[in-house]
């Protein structure tokens, strides 16, 4: 943020109109009705399947029908649509920006009324959007005597200090009784279901070397990745599968390591406007940055100009949308918690904005339902909310008022459980979920692997008594190995260390001791 101007700096308006500019600013190009144009510029989403998809489809029962528009581009082939890591291009008018210009004058007014005052280019920052789009609202504002200037430099509006007048106090609380939302600017939804046509899963870089490099750290069967490695590269559900213990969930985090480290880098909003509805979208607890180093050089750049405000031309035309954010591919994992209030928009009656379900936070990445089964939602409610989406690639929310809509269902969804998937799911589900991988019982030879990674995580010389006394004792009178038991084991032998006050080693009777108490008969 830049420092605010001293008093003696300041200069008060001498009449009601916006000072004049000088040579060094640009003000924006303005025409007598732009106080007139109420109506959104994304109001008319009626189309979105027909955006994503390219094809015709009338949905029965509660959900829309949508009409494919015939002013849409036909559907690009998949390798032209696959996603580089394009920055995304910042609006330059309030039309680019999908925005109304009641919306934006009532981010405006609810920001001024937070901060009591704020100069035109903090305004701008706090929105995420260009000044030039910023103007627009804060002319029309003035002219209909919602704010006033109370100082300012003589170098643009950028640098003027607004304050809410009565009437636009009054205005302020009627826009949070609408909603609460303060923050950046929201984008539309046409443009989010756009980028994330761009950022599929679908289609992504996957060859054997790389998907190899992100389970470098794992010691896993022969042949897994050749199974791994087709099921990524379609995009489709997975449905992994096997007795506990054997690094499902490990597996399944490692492939969420593969696309959060090889399938490039993508864009989420902060927040996408559906008609006069606001939903959040942006997670930092989920979505992993990569535009930090950016944000510090452009705040830097502010400071090392001595606290002098920028001109107008200085930053009027951003290269990049600062409503999006850049992260890596996001991995949601979620559990026993999950419900189907989950997988719906989340209404805050108090804020009266929405907050985006995990699947749609998960847009671009991977979806992990760990311990499928154990959710407090059946299995069978919770496939029969997904059986369309995994099928044709988009969900419907709903919002309070009724009215659903469509978003995209662009994500590697896995579903790992230890359980028979026969008393899970039936036929039908089964034949959407494209690629099914048994996780079994590890071998003595990646057994032995497995400890000795183990073994050296946590310094421990390795003992191949240590192995042989497992089988001996206990894999081969009927009780099956579990690729989890080397850590188990390690770590009970370490506490008894621990407690003992002596360095940890593989001898028989540590060895000995921690086996009786993990593999102890209940």
């Amino acid at each position: 943020m830049i420092d605010r101007p001293t008093e003696d700096e300041l200069q008060a308006p001498t009449d009601e109109t916006f000072p004049e500019q000088d040579e060094h600013s640009e003000p924006p190009e303005t025409d007598p009705d732009q106080g007139l144009r109420f109506a959104a510029a994304n109001n008319d989403l009626t189309d979105l399947y027909s955006d994503l998809f390219k094809k015709k489809q009338a949905t029965n029962g509660s959900q829309t029908a949508l009409i494919e528009n015939e002013l849409d581009a036909p559907a690009l082939p998949l390798k032209q649509v696959r996603y580089e890591g394009e920055s995304i291009q910042a609006p330059q008018t309030l039309a680019e920006s999908g925005l109304s210009l009641m919306q934006l004058c009532n981010l405006v007014l609810k920001q001024l009324y937070l901060q009591g005052s704020a100069l035109g280019i903090d305004i701008s920052r706090s929105t995420h959007l260009p000044f030039s789009i910023i103007d627009e609202a804060l002319i029309f504002l003035k002219e209909e005597k919602c704010i006033e200037v109370s100082s300012g430099k003589m170098i643009g509006r950028s640098s003027y200090r607004f304050n809410l007048t009565e009437l636009g106090r009054i205005r302020a609380r009627e826009a949070f009784e609408q909603c609460r939302y303060v923050g950046p600017a929201p984008v539309t939804l046409e443009a989010y279901v756009k980028q994330c046509r761009l950022q599929t899963v679908t289609g992504i870089d996957c060859t054997p070397e790389k998907l190899q490099a992100a389970f470098s750290e794992f010691i896993i069967r022969e042949g897994l990745l050749d199974e791994l490695g087709p099921a990524v590269c379609s995009g489709r559900s997975i449905f992994i599968y096997g007795p506990p213990g054997n690094g499902k969930t490990l597996i399944a985090k490692g492939l969420g390591r593969f696309l959060n480290l090889q399938g490039g880098e993508i864009y989420v909003p902060y927040a996408i406007q559906m008609e006069s509805s606001i939903i959040t979208l942006f997670d930092p607890t989920l979505h992993q940055t990569t535009d930090d180093h950016e944000l510090r050089e452009r705040i830097q750049s502010d400071s090392k100009k001595g606290g002098r405000i920028p001109e107008l031309k200085e930053w009027v035309k951003p290269e990049t949308d600062l409503r999006w954010r850049r992260i890596r591919r996001p991995v949601v994992i979620t559990g026993g918690e999950l419900t189907l209030d989950m997988l719906d928009l989340r209404y805050n009656k108090t804020s009266n904005f929405y907050t985006a379900p995990l699947h749609l936070k998960a847009n671009g990445g991977v979806f992990l339902i760990d311990d499928f089964g154990r959710q407090l939602v059946s299995p069978k409610d919770l496939l029969n909310r997904w059986i369309m989406p995994l099928e044709d690639r988009i969900d419907y929310l709903t919002l309070e008022t009724g009215k659903k809509f469509a978003v995209p269902f662009e994500q590697l969804i896995i579903f790992s459980t230890n359980l028979d998937p026969k008393d899970l799911v039936d036929e039908a589900f089964l034949r959407r979920i494209r690629h099914k991988i048994p996780i079994n019982a590890p071998s003595r030879e990646v057994f032995t692997e497995i400890s000795k990674l183990c073994c050296r995580q946590r310094e421990i010389p390795y003992d191949p008594g240590f192995v042989s006394y497992l089988y001996d004792n206990y894999y081969n009178q009927g009780k099956p190995p579990r690729s989890s038991d080397p850590r188990d084991l390690l770590e009970i032998l370490q506490s008894i260390c621990r407690f003992k006050g002596q360095e940890p080693i593989l001898n028989s009777q540590l060895i000995t001791e921690a086996a009786q108490r993990f593999f102890c008969q209940i």
